[in-house]
């Protein structure tokens, strides 16, 4: 089976192979070395990566689900230059398909485990869909509400008749002669108790049609808990078997199981993501490796965190753990931080730190884990978060690669990290940490006092009339459509953000903003409702810009602080890279 591909088949030819700009840094320790190993993911591996998707367009089957696709830049023996493709999991149901990296060795060991598990999962699901839908849930809620609705329009009519009754007594109590006085208050009594008799026979009624359903709904989840429980426990089983059997192998020629490599268990589908299964077929194949690109292709995951045609990096709990060891033995692409040079390719001549203080500035430290660093004390850090990475780790496993979780992995008080505030994913720009519980105490109530200045740089999809002003809309998270916001008078939170256009280019307006409050996506909505500037940030599909772009066109340019333990203005500021 043909695995390795010509550059011709993805490329120009007058493609610049010479171009090693660096976007992303694929990296791990190695753990006997102590060298902190990289791969780049380059323009050149970036340029493979969209001819890769230019074939997957044309063919209606990649689009059927969707899933993380990746190209492996390498050099064989001789010198030239070759592409390997992969896919991540199964592809239509199967591991195996022409033109594509095999799966890593000890797949087959468990096939017919795995085939028997899978049938076993899909069966499970199926009933759950089933369960799920059960028509007499609906049919409960339909019920029970008619019931409170008439139980309601009793209480209503029974309380209107108690206070007559109450009034019916003061007056008849100085009218009557005490025999009629007690035969009236026997009678004022007898309707009460009816009334009473009358609401105990409607709960009696509710209870005779609604306990049968409500023993079926309860019978009906119990059974949906146990397959949850049974399909966990299949999916754990299946995982160990398989985690036995993975065998990968790195450049130093060394294999080991994921059971080894990882002895505290791991995620499902650890070893079947394409970065494992292109470096270890490399690896075993006497290829040297010299970029790696990674994209998601088809419909969006589930939690709607990945866009089609959008490049991701390692992902944290499947991939980040295996990099140290399957880029061990590749010498010329190790790192350490001694070996550091201003010339490599990470656009960090991009970056610019002011510290308006008379202290002595803090060393500069370019990148650590690909993000660079724009400043770091003892007490604080701050760096340029790029776009398409959390400020902090998601709720969900495949949420969890983030500046913190890097920074907690890669420094040796970084499990100690705190955020002080958070950028939106897609946003590029200045984050700042805190690296102790006084700092980031200090810190987060200067943010929530409003005495941090930020500037953003954002480029919209349209032209701006007017030169500068302030945005006054109130927002409010939309519950149907997380996590969009939306302008709302009655329920929104108050929101301001001053702008102010800084240039015109075409049909773009490049502006700077400058946000009075913190809210949830507020440029990006101020700046796409009608009654803000009524133009879309560049590249903000969520809120409707339909332009075929890689990346959101908003920065955090600017950050302007006091110190809490220096009591001394920091100014810091990264250059807008687009």
């Amino acid at each position: 089976m043909v695995v390795l591909h010509p550059l011709s088949d993805f490329i120009d030819c007058d493609f610049a192979i010479s171009d090693s700009s660096c976007s992303y840094w694929y990296e791990g320790r190695c753990l006997e070395s102590g060298l902190r190993l990289k791969l780049p993911r380059t323009s050149m591996s970036e340029a493979i990566a969209h001819g890769l998707m230019q074939d997957l367009a044309n063919n209606d089957c990649y689009s059927r689900e969707g899933k993380m696709y990746g190209i492996l830049l390498v050099e064989l023996p001789n010198g030239e230059q070759w592409v390997l493709k992969a896919f991540s999991g199964l592809l239509n149901g199967c591991s195996v398909a022409e033109g594509w990296v095999p799966p890593i060795p000890g797949r087959d060991e468990v096939a017919f485990e795995e085939a028997r598990t899978l049938a076993q999962l899909d069966a499970i699901k199926q009933e759950l869909l089933t369960l799920k839908q059960l028509t007499e849930r609906q049919q409960y809620e339909t019920l029970l509400n008619d019931f409170e609705q008439q139980l309601q329009a009793m209480s209503d009519r029974h309380r209107y008749c108690k206070h007559q009754r109450q009034e019916k007594r003061q007056q008849i109590c100085k009218k009557l002669s005490p025999e009629a006085l007690t035969i009236a208050l026997e009678q004022l009594d007898e309707e009460s108790r009816q009334q009473g008799i009358e609401r105990r026979q409607l709960k009696r009624q509710q209870n005779a049609v609604l306990q049968p359903l409500q023993q079926l709904i309860a019978a009906t989840d119990a059974r949906i808990s146990e397959l949850k429980q049974q399909r966990k426990a299949l999916s754990r089983q299946l995982q160990a078997q398989m985690q036995a059997s993975y065998s990968l192998t790195n450049f130093s020629g060394r294999s080991q199981s994921l059971q080894e490599l990882m002895p505290g268990g791991s995620p499902t589908g650890t070893g079947d993501c394409c970065a494992p299964k292109l470096l270890h077929y490399a690896a075993t194949h006497n290829l040297k490796p010299l970029a790696m690109a990674e994209f998601w292709w088809g419909a969006s995951s589930v939690n709607q965190d990945k866009i089609q045609g959008e490049f991701y990096g390692a992902c944290a709990e499947r991939c980040q753990p295996l990099m140290g060891f399957l880029l061990s033995g590749l010498k010329s692409i190790s790192m350490s931080n001694r070996d550091f040079h201003t010339d490599t390719p990470l656009l960090i001549s991009t970056l610019t730190h002011l510290c308006t203080s008379d202290e002595k500035r803090p060393v500069f430290s370019p990148i650590k884990g690909e993000i660079p660093i724009l400043y770091e004390d003892e007490w604080l850090i701050a760096v340029n978060k790029p776009a398409g990475l959390l400020s902090v780790p998601g709720r969900y496993r495949d949420r969890q690669d983030s500046v913190l979780s890097r920074l907690g992995h890669l420094l040796p008080d970084g499990m100690a990290l705190a955020s002080v505030h958070r950028l939106d994913q897609e946003t590029s720009g200045i984050l700042l940490l805190a690296r102790d519980r006084q700092t980031h105490r200090r810190l987060s109530q200067q943010f929530q006092q409003r005495q941090v200045h930020k500037v953003y740089e954002a480029i919209l999809a349209g032209a701006v009339t007017v030169e500068q002003g302030v945005i006054d809309l109130p927002l409010w998270g939309n519950p149907e459509n997380r996590p969009e916001q939306k302008v709302d008078w009655q329920y929104g939170k108050p929101s301001l953000t001053h702008f102010q256009v800084i240039a015109r280019e075409g049909d773009y307006t490049r502006v700077e903003f400058t946000p009075l409050t913190g809210r949830t996506h507020q440029l990006r909505v101020h700046a796409a409702d009608a009654r803000g500037l009524g133009r879309t940030i560049l590249g903000d599909r969520l809120y409707g810009c339909c332009a075929v772009i890689s990346r959101l066109h908003l920065h955090a340019r600017e950050l302007r602080f006091k110190h809490p333990q220096l009591e001394k203005t920091l100014h810091l500021q990264a250059i807008t890279p687009f």
